[in-house]
């Protein structure tokens, strides 16, 4: 996965967005496997499949009650709104290539590092002010888990400077 990501800006929710919710917006697959189709509906091809729940996917468009994702390597493809939840994930991604991201004690970059989180590492966000957001991460196969924070330009899931709690 590459730890680069070119995020837009999310826009106002659009009255016809069948959901009223506004576009482009983050969110996760809620279920395995999932069939990633090339259209809107049960009789487009699937294009590929999720066989893990839990990726972080943003929504870039609406038709009646399937999404259109898009994922962190920029694959697009439609999914039922049955398939997602709107629980935040997202990927490290360090701003120097080849790096690491730093989980710090508090939202300031002279706080302490309680993780470093090598590019694409998940974490489930809690929330965002805009500079720093909330997160918490675990190591594959073990079962404690670290929380801090991490510089919000530093996370694909988020915005540039959207806030949510």
């Amino acid at each position: 996965m590459s730890a680069f990501f070119a995020v837009p800006a999310p826009v106002v929710a659009q009255a016809d967005n069948p959901s009223g919710l506004p576009l482009p917006r983050f969110v996760s697959t809620r279920s395995n496997p999932i069939n990633v189709r090339v259209g809107p509906g049960t009789k487009y091809d699937i294009a590929w499949n999720y066989v893990v729940s839990g990726v972080p996917v943003e929504i870039i468009q609406e038709f009646d009650t399937w999404r259109k994702i898009r994922d962190a390597d920029g694959s697009e493809g439609w999914v039922h709104q049955s398939l997602l939840v709107g629980t935040r994930l997202g990927y490290a991604a360090p701003l120097i290539a080849n790096g690491e991201v730093a989980m710090r004690s508090n939202r300031s970059d002279e706080a302490g590092v309680r993780a470093r989180l090598g590019a694409g590492a998940k974490v489930q966000i809690k929330e965002c002010d805009g500079q720093w957001c909330e997160v918490s991460a675990s190591q594959p196969g073990e079962r404690s888990s670290y929380s801090g924070f991490v510089a919000q330009e530093e996370l694909w899931g988020v915005y540039p400077d959207e806030i949510f709690d």
